[in-house]
């Protein structure tokens, strides 16, 4: 189950409020979530932002995605949580690669799809000239 924390539209006509909710990926926009963790209301100035702090770090901890919304409020009310995150996803590709490089470096500096191509083309040749 793939769970998404977003936010879930209550309220009247022309006075909504929203939810922070974790829910899974599947589920409706309003239907049924997991946990409720936090509002949001952007009808008062200055808007009303009120998160569940140590849960969304749980969440965010278990492999929770995020929509666009959600991360542009965990930006305002919880600082550095966000950019820890891809930090550390941009570090781990970067590690990666390196890893990636060396392997080839150690290997000739072709991969196995490389080395099995020009067999092929070579013997097409043969063939050609029979």
């Amino acid at each position: 189950m793939a769970v998404m924390i977003r936010m879930s539209r209550f309220g009247k006509k022309d006075r909504p409020y929203f939810r922070v909710v974790a829910a899974d990926k599947e589920r409706w926009r309003d239907g049924r979530f997991i946990e409720l963790l936090g509002t949001y209301d952007g009808k008062v100035n200055p808007a009303k932002i009120a998160l569940n702090e140590p849960r969304i770090r749980h969440w965010i901890g278990v492999g929770a995605q995020y929509s666009s919304l959600v991360r542009s409020l965990i930006k305002k009310t919880i600082p550095g949580l966000i950019e820890q995150r891809e930090e550390n996803q941009l570090k781990k590709i970067k590690d990666a690669r390196k890893k990636r490089k060396l392997r080839q470096a150690k290997s000739g500096g072709t991969t196995a799809a490389a080395k099995k191509a020009p067999a092929k083309k070579a013997s097409a040749k043969k063939s050609a000239a029979k």
